[in-house]
C-alpha cells in the first residue's frame, strides 16, 4: 500500500483572506506537482482532505491531474490526534492520499515510520508530497519525497 501525504499549497494570509484559500503561487506549485504525479503514473481512487479551504483546493487540483475522487475526512486538521488515521490505515489496503496540515502530517509520518510522532525527521513543504509504502510485514518506509521546486 502507498500513502501519499500532502501538505496543502501555500495559502493567502488570514488578514487578506479569512478562509485562507490558496495563493497564486500555491495554485501554480500544486498544478506542477499534480502534473508530475500524473506523468509518474500515480493512480489512486481517493484523496482525503481536512475540509479547510486550502486543503480542499489542493485536493481538487491534484484530483484533476490523477483522476481521483475527493472526500472531506475527520482527523486531518493541524492539531488533530494521529490515532484516527493510524487506525484507519491499519484497515486500509488501497493506495490513498491525505491532504492536510502541519504538525499533523509530520506527526503521522514519523509515527508510522519510527513509532515516534515527535521525531520530526521529514521536512514537509507547501504543495509537496511524501510517499510512504507499507510492506507485507506491515512496516512503513519512505518511498520518495517531492517538492514543487524539484519538479518545476
Amino acid at each position: 500500500m502507498k500513502l501519499y501525504l500532502v501538505q496543502h499549497g501555500k495559502a493567502k494570509p488570514k488578514e487578506e483572506d479569512p478562509e485562507r484559500s490558496l495563493a497564486e503561487e500555491g495554485i501554480s506549485e500544486v498544478e506542477v506537482v499534480g502534473e508530475f504525479l500524473r506523468k509518474a503514473g500515480v493512480k489512486l481512487s481517493k484523496i482525503f482532505h481536512s475540509g479547510k479551504m486550502r486543503a480542499l483546493q489542493t485536493a481538487e487540483i491534484l484530483a484533476k491531474h490523477i483522476g481521483a475522487e475527493i472526500e472531506k475526512a475527520d482527523g486531518l486538521e493541524p492539531l488533530a490526534e494521529i490515532d484516527i488515521w493510524v487506525k484507519k490505515l491499519e484497515e486500509t489496503k488501497d493506495d490513498i492520499m491525505l491532504v492536510g496540515h502541519l504538525p499533523h502530517l509530520s506527526r503521522l509520518a514519523n509515527y508510522l515510520i519510527a513509532g515516534n510522532q515527535e521525531l520530526d525527521a521529514i521536512s514537509f513543504r507547501f504543495g509537496g508530497v511524501v510517499c510512504l509504502e507499507r510492506d507485507e510485514g506491515e512496516k512503513w518506509r519512505i518511498l520518495w519525497i517531492i517538492r514543487p521546486e524539484i519538479v518545476r
